[in-house]
């Protein structure tokens, strides 16, 4: 693996939705991609709207009797980004692979730190009229406590 091959990517002001599409290009295309502070990421919206929303993806079950548990739904922001890029990802081996070569965390890690930061080209807030709420805002109103 060159170091060429991987691209690191700080999280802080990016909007979810097309973050994770274009992070879902480059993995596509062969490239490891190590995204940090994904608490910081944005989705736009107002925040009553963007809690509802992830508050009803949360109750979806796919069982066809709802007393019955479904499946567990990740609260936390690594594992909402991680969800969101993979939905981006065809559903086809080479989408599954390329999941592999995706590495998501919360803050800076002390090792990646030496590391330059890229920026993803009109996908930060600053092309955003309307509000947004915090991906880490989003995890701590669906039940989500920092470890």
């Amino acid at each position: 693996m060159r170091v060429s091959d991987v691209l690191y990517i700080d999280g802080k002001g990016l909007r979810l939705g097309r973050a994770a599409s274009k992070i879902a290009k480059q993995l596509m295309s062969g490239k490891r991609v190590v995204v940090v502070n994904v608490e910081k990421v944005v989705v736009s919206g107002d925040k009553e709207s963007v809690k509802s929303k992830y508050e009803r993806w949360m109750t979806i079950r796919t069982l066809k009797n709802p007393e019955e548990v479904g499946m567990k739904q990740h609260r936390s922001p690594d594992r909402l980004f991680h969800s969101a890029v993979k939905n981006m990802l065809p559903k086809t081996p080479s989408g599954k692979d390329a999941l592999k070569r995706l590495k998501v965390y919360m803050g800076i890690p002390p090792d990646l730190s030496q590391n330059q930061f890229q920026t993803i080209e009109n996908v930060d807030v600053m092309h955003l009229r309307g509000p947004y709420m915090e991906l880490g805002e989003v995890s701590k109103s669906l039940g989500w406590s920092v470890q």
